[in-house]
């Protein structure tokens, strides 16, 4: 079963031409967990959502799959 959907990153990294590896440089931490956030396998905290949304020079909700239909 594929994980459900919960953010954006991955389609934002790409939209910004930039990648993983630049991401996790740009935050200090380690490019697995950048990979993990793209793959919806780990959800980054709040804060860090920040942090993401600050490095892309994106508005934070960019970064989310909206719930409302």
């Amino acid at each position: 079963m594929a994980p459900k959907k919960h953010n954006r990153i991955k389609a934002v990294i790409a939209e910004k031409d930039k990648s993983s590896l630049w991401l996790a440089e740009q935050l200090d931490v380690n490019v697995t967990s950048v990979s993990k956030w793209c793959t919806n396998h780990n959800q980054p905290r709040i804060d860090m959502l920040s942090k993401i949304a600050e490095a892309l020079d994106v508005d934070i909700r960019e970064l989310l799959i909206s719930t409302k239909l």
